[in-house]
């Protein structure tokens, strides 16, 4: 079950580690490549989950998984949690960090999301477009194809969404009908 209280805690000490080792960028790579592995990856998800495989099984697979692609303060905080049985917490830690990261860095994410995918050239104008309207410092724009948008986009950023997407137009145009205000006023 998620606990995002511990995560929080847990990335917290993990930023304050990196950052007086001076490791903090190869370790936001290390959460990055974590959360992406575990993303696309639902047998390694499960492997963490899963109660029937010892500690020092999923200590192994963790380590061999993430050999020569993370730091030493990642791999030992790896191993940190498979000991203290906080492995399946990892892909939330992941996100924690790197939420807290950005926050640290002045990193504002937004979350496109699109009918079709979007090109280079777009996403960049895109970016270029949300930080000058709002101020930002710097935009980390991530992109989501959802078919069923019809077109148009999503924009989400600080709790806030844009909806210029054709299906939500649909959808204000059928709450309009079945309020029925057009047939209250043609009698």
């Amino acid at each position: 079950m998620p606990n995002p209280r511990l995560a929080e805690r847990y990335a917290k000490s993990l930023i304050d580690l990196s950052t007086e080792k001076g490791e903090l960028e190869a370790v936001q790579q290390d959460m990055r490549y974590i959360q992406a592995l575990c993303k696309a990856s639902k047998d390694f998800l499960n492997m963490l989950r899963s109660p029937v495989i010892k500690v020092d099984q999923k200590e192994k697979i963790v380590t061999a998984v993430t050999k020569g692609k993370v730091s030493a303060i990642t791999v030992a905080f790896n191993n940190l949690l498979v000991k203290k049985g906080r492995e399946a917490d990892l892909p939330e830690i992941a996100a924690a960090f790197i939420t807290q990261y950005n926050a640290i860095k002045g990193i504002h994410t937004v979350k496109l999301t699109t009918a079709t995918p979007v090109s280079e050239e777009l996403k960049k104008a895109i970016a270029a477009q949300v930080q000058s309207a709002n101020g930002f410092g710097s935009v980390e724009l991530e992109t989501v194809v959802q078919e069923n948008l019809i077109g148009g986009f999503m924009l989400e950023f600080d709790n806030k969404l844009v909806d210029a997407s054709i299906a939500f137009d649909l959808r204000q145009i059928k709450k309009q009908f079945t309020k029925n205000q057009y047939i209250h006023n043609i009698r």
